[in-house]
Protein backbone atom coordinates (compact mmCIF):
# COMPACT_ATOMS: atom_id res chain seq x y z
CA UNK A 1 0.00 0.00 0.00
CA UNK A 2 1.43 3.66 -1.06
CA UNK A 3 2.59 5.61 1.81
CA UNK A 4 -0.34 8.70 1.67
CA UNK A 5 1.31 12.27 1.30
CA UNK A 6 0.00 15.29 2.80
CA UNK A 7 -2.17 17.51 0.26
CA UNK A 8 0.26 20.78 0.32
CA UNK A 9 3.35 17.81 -0.60
CA UNK A 10 3.04 17.51 -4.55
CA UNK A 11 6.57 16.63 -5.13
CA UNK A 12 7.91 13.28 -3.89
CA UNK A 13 11.90 11.91 -5.19
CA UNK A 14 13.56 8.58 -4.44
CA UNK A 15 17.35 9.24 -4.29
CA UNK A 16 19.51 6.22 -5.00
CA UNK A 17 23.51 5.84 -3.96
CA UNK A 18 24.43 2.61 -5.56
CA UNK A 19 27.48 0.67 -4.43
CA UNK A 20 29.69 -1.52 -5.91
CA UNK A 21 30.67 -3.64 -2.78
CA UNK A 22 29.49 -1.16 0.27
CA UNK A 23 26.22 -0.44 1.56
CA UNK A 24 23.38 1.03 -1.48
CA UNK A 25 21.74 4.25 0.03
CA UNK A 26 18.14 5.53 -0.17
CA UNK A 27 16.39 8.32 0.89
CA UNK A 28 12.43 9.47 0.48
CA UNK A 29 12.27 13.20 0.29
CA UNK A 30 9.22 15.39 -1.05
CA UNK A 31 8.80 19.25 -1.44
CA UNK A 32 5.42 21.48 -1.52
CA UNK A 33 7.39 23.63 -3.70
CA UNK A 34 8.87 25.93 -0.80
CA UNK A 35 10.12 22.68 1.95
CA UNK A 36 11.47 19.39 1.26
CA UNK A 37 11.35 17.21 4.52
CA UNK A 38 12.50 13.22 4.83
CA UNK A 39 9.80 10.28 4.93
CA UNK A 40 12.33 7.49 5.02
CA UNK A 41 16.02 6.89 4.33
CA UNK A 42 18.93 3.98 5.07
CA UNK A 43 21.33 1.68 3.58
CA UNK A 44 21.01 -1.93 2.14
CA UNK A 45 24.12 -3.98 3.51
CA UNK A 46 24.40 -7.05 1.12
CA UNK A 47 26.44 -10.22 3.42
CA UNK A 48 29.85 -10.41 1.87
CA UNK A 49 29.23 -14.46 1.04
CA UNK A 50 26.05 -13.33 -1.03
CA UNK A 51 28.18 -10.64 -2.74
CA UNK A 52 31.33 -12.64 -4.01
CA UNK A 53 29.15 -16.56 -4.29
CA UNK A 54 26.26 -14.81 -6.24
CA UNK A 55 26.43 -11.31 -7.90
CA UNK A 56 22.74 -12.42 -9.32
CA UNK A 57 21.47 -12.69 -5.81
CA UNK A 58 23.35 -9.59 -4.47
CA UNK A 59 21.24 -7.59 -7.62
CA UNK A 60 18.47 -9.23 -6.52
CA UNK A 61 18.42 -7.76 -3.18
CA UNK A 62 18.94 -4.52 -4.54
CA UNK A 63 15.70 -4.87 -6.76
CA UNK A 64 13.62 -5.96 -4.40
CA UNK A 65 14.29 -2.69 -1.82
CA UNK A 66 13.85 -0.41 -4.69
CA UNK A 67 10.36 -1.86 -6.00
CA UNK A 68 9.45 -1.92 -1.97
CA UNK A 69 10.44 1.47 -2.03
CA UNK A 70 8.78 2.72 -5.12
CA UNK A 71 5.42 0.57 -4.38
CA UNK A 72 5.21 2.23 -0.45
CA UNK A 73 6.35 5.52 -1.47
CA UNK A 74 4.99 6.48 -4.81
CA UNK A 75 7.96 8.62 -5.97
CA UNK A 76 7.40 11.22 -9.44
CA UNK A 77 11.37 10.29 -9.62
CA UNK A 78 13.87 8.57 -8.99
CA UNK A 79 16.97 10.74 -9.00
CA UNK A 80 20.55 8.15 -8.78
CA UNK A 81 24.30 9.05 -8.80
CA UNK A 82 25.91 8.54 -11.74
CA UNK A 83 28.78 6.63 -12.74
CA UNK A 84 32.25 8.54 -11.52
CA UNK A 85 34.86 8.15 -14.33
CA UNK A 86 38.06 8.11 -12.26
CA UNK A 87 36.62 4.77 -11.18
CA UNK A 88 38.74 1.64 -12.11
CA UNK A 89 37.42 -0.65 -14.84
CA UNK A 90 35.89 -3.05 -12.31
CA UNK A 91 34.28 -1.22 -9.65
CA UNK A 92 32.51 0.60 -12.55
CA UNK A 93 31.20 -2.62 -14.29
CA UNK A 94 29.31 -3.40 -11.11
CA UNK A 95 28.01 -0.30 -9.94
CA UNK A 96 26.42 -0.13 -14.24
CA UNK A 97 25.22 -4.13 -13.11
CA UNK A 98 23.58 -2.03 -9.82
CA UNK A 99 22.19 1.23 -11.85
CA UNK A 100 20.70 -1.22 -14.56
CA UNK A 101 18.81 -2.85 -11.86
CA UNK A 102 17.53 0.32 -10.72
CA UNK A 103 16.73 1.13 -14.00
CA UNK A 104 14.52 -1.79 -14.54
CA UNK A 105 12.91 -1.33 -11.17
CA UNK A 106 11.78 1.93 -12.37
CA UNK A 107 10.61 1.18 -15.55
CA UNK A 108 8.57 -1.73 -14.17
CA UNK A 109 6.91 1.08 -11.70
CA UNK A 110 6.44 3.48 -14.52
CA UNK A 111 8.63 5.97 -13.23
CA UNK A 112 11.31 7.92 -14.74
CA UNK A 113 15.40 7.62 -13.75
CA UNK A 114 17.62 10.93 -13.52
CA UNK A 115 21.45 10.62 -12.98
CA UNK A 116 23.58 13.64 -11.46
CA UNK A 117 27.41 13.44 -11.28
CA UNK A 118 28.78 13.34 -7.69
CA UNK A 119 30.29 16.75 -8.20
CA UNK A 120 27.42 18.89 -8.96
CA UNK A 121 25.15 16.59 -5.83
CA UNK A 122 27.99 18.33 -3.40
CA UNK A 123 28.00 21.64 -4.94
CA UNK A 124 24.08 21.62 -5.12
CA UNK A 125 23.92 20.99 -1.37
CA UNK A 126 27.01 21.61 0.14
CA UNK A 127 28.16 24.28 -2.03
CA UNK A 128 31.36 22.71 -2.85
CA UNK A 129 31.63 19.93 -5.33
CA UNK A 130 34.76 18.47 -3.10
CA UNK A 131 32.56 18.13 0.05
CA UNK A 132 33.62 15.67 2.31
CA UNK A 133 31.10 12.79 3.59
CA UNK A 134 30.31 14.88 7.13
CA UNK A 135 30.06 18.17 5.46
CA UNK A 136 27.13 16.65 3.17
CA UNK A 137 25.49 14.71 6.02
CA UNK A 138 25.37 17.94 8.00
CA UNK A 139 24.25 19.99 5.25
CA UNK A 140 21.42 16.90 4.13
CA UNK A 141 20.19 17.44 7.92
CA UNK A 142 20.04 21.43 7.59
CA UNK A 143 18.54 21.27 4.05
CA UNK A 144 15.74 18.63 6.03
CA UNK A 145 15.31 19.95 9.25
CA UNK A 146 16.14 16.53 10.54
CA UNK A 147 16.79 17.00 14.55
CA UNK A 148 19.74 13.80 14.06
CA UNK A 149 22.70 13.99 10.79
CA UNK A 150 21.30 10.94 8.75
CA UNK A 151 23.09 7.68 9.21
CA UNK A 152 24.84 5.90 7.40
CA UNK A 153 26.60 8.27 5.43
CA UNK A 154 25.38 6.14 2.21
CA UNK A 155 22.04 7.36 3.23
CA UNK A 156 22.69 10.80 3.78
CA UNK A 157 24.39 10.48 0.19
CA UNK A 158 21.12 9.37 -0.99
CA UNK A 159 18.88 12.20 0.37
CA UNK A 160 21.44 14.22 -1.09
CA UNK A 161 21.00 13.22 -4.55
CA UNK A 162 17.31 13.57 -3.98
CA UNK A 163 17.72 17.19 -2.87
CA UNK A 164 19.73 17.88 -5.89
CA UNK A 165 16.91 16.69 -8.18
CA UNK A 166 14.59 18.70 -6.22
CA UNK A 167 16.64 21.87 -7.03
CA UNK A 168 16.74 20.75 -10.60
CA UNK A 169 13.05 21.23 -11.01
CA UNK A 170 12.54 24.17 -8.71
CA UNK A 171 15.50 26.14 -11.03
CA UNK A 172 13.34 24.47 -14.44
CA UNK A 173 10.38 25.90 -12.69
CA UNK A 174 11.69 29.26 -11.86
CA UNK A 175 13.11 30.15 -15.34
CA UNK A 176 10.25 28.52 -17.02
CA UNK A 177 12.68 25.62 -18.77
CA UNK A 178 10.70 22.42 -20.06
CA UNK A 179 11.32 19.10 -17.62
CA UNK A 180 14.04 17.02 -17.98
CA UNK A 181 13.51 14.12 -19.59
CA UNK A 182 16.36 11.74 -18.03
CA UNK A 183 20.10 11.82 -17.77
CA UNK A 184 20.72 15.42 -16.51
CA UNK A 185 23.67 17.20 -16.77
CA UNK A 186 25.75 20.22 -14.82
CA UNK A 187 24.06 22.96 -17.43
CA UNK A 188 21.00 22.18 -16.25
CA UNK A 189 21.19 23.42 -12.73
CA UNK A 190 24.25 26.13 -13.73
CA UNK A 191 23.94 28.87 -11.34
CA UNK A 192 22.46 27.29 -8.80
CA UNK A 193 24.93 25.32 -7.07
CA UNK A 194 25.80 27.78 -4.22
CA UNK A 195 22.73 27.52 -1.49
CA UNK A 196 21.77 28.80 1.64
CA UNK A 197 19.29 27.72 4.63
CA UNK A 198 16.56 30.22 6.12
CA UNK A 199 16.63 29.33 9.90
CA UNK A 200 12.78 30.15 10.42
CA UNK A 201 11.06 28.22 7.41
CA UNK A 202 13.62 25.61 6.32
CA UNK A 203 13.91 27.22 2.54
CA UNK A 204 16.62 26.58 0.48
CA UNK A 205 17.44 29.94 -1.29
CA UNK A 206 19.74 30.69 -3.68
CA UNK A 207 23.22 32.95 -1.68
CA UNK A 208 23.45 36.19 -3.00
Amino acid sequence: MSEPRPRQFVFRVLGVDPAAAGPTGYGIVESDGRRCRSLHYGALTVADKIRKESIGAALEAVHVLICDLLEKFSPDALAVESIFSALNVKTALRLAEVRGVLLLAASQHGVKVYSYAPRLIKATVAGYGNADKQHVQAMVRSLLGMTETPEPADAADALAVALCHMQNEQFQARFGLPPASGTCSSRMVRGATARSVDADTRRVRPSR
